[in-house]
């Protein structure tokens, strides 16, 4: 830590907490895209889990919004990049387990910047996430190994599935804290 000021050195956590939470915002349209496109094709199941996921990742960009405020920083509302859109299934899981796979490595590496500037609250958010992240990475690495392996056959077995992911509606407006 040396001549660095306490100052500098949370600074150093907010910087990679915002782009942290600006890949989760990428995230969770890429999914969200996705999961549309996929429910378009009457993959329901494949949807329904993308789905879920992009509602993990908005949990995650939360988690980083809710620790950039316990420093006095300002949470980044933007994301990197753009969405890719019009993926064909096969295309899919490969991307985005690519993208979770890549998402880790950062994570870890943002993780280590938490460490290198006493920040061990920001360490556990990272460590908490990238469990998660890891569970979402193995999820599409599997799905893109059945699709890979069994094709065709695979995807028929899907196709026609229900989308519903079983959640409710909820929120500020259906649940009348607006009236």
């Amino acid at each position: 830590m040396g001549n660095t000021s306490k100052e500098e050195r949370i600074q150093k956590v907010i910087d990679v907490l915002n782009k942290a939470r600006a890949m989760e915002l990428q995230a969770i349209h890429q999914y969200m895209n996705q999961h549309y496109n996929l429910d378009d094709l009457d993959y329901g199941e494949l949807a329904a889990k993308v789905k879920l996921i992009a509602i993990d990742e908005m949990r995650h960009a939360e988690m980083f919004a809710e620790r950039i405020k316990e420093l006095g920083g300002e949470p980044v509302a933007g994301h990197d990049g753009t969405v890719e859109k019009g993926q064909a299934v096969e295309g899919i899981f490969p991307f985005d387990a690519e993208l979770e796979d890549d998402t880790i490595d950062v994570y870890n590496q943002f993780l280590l910047v938490c460490r290198e500037n006493g920040d061990s609250i920001s360490m556990k958010v990272f460590e908490e996430i990238i469990d998660e992240e890891q569970l979402h990475y193995n999820y599409f690495d599997n799905v893109n190994n059945h699709i890979v392996k069994l094709g065709g056959t695979y995807l028929a077995k899907i196709a026609g599935t229900p989308s519903s992911t079983g959640l409710g509606p909820s929120g500020f407006a259906v649940s009348g804290e607006g009236e």
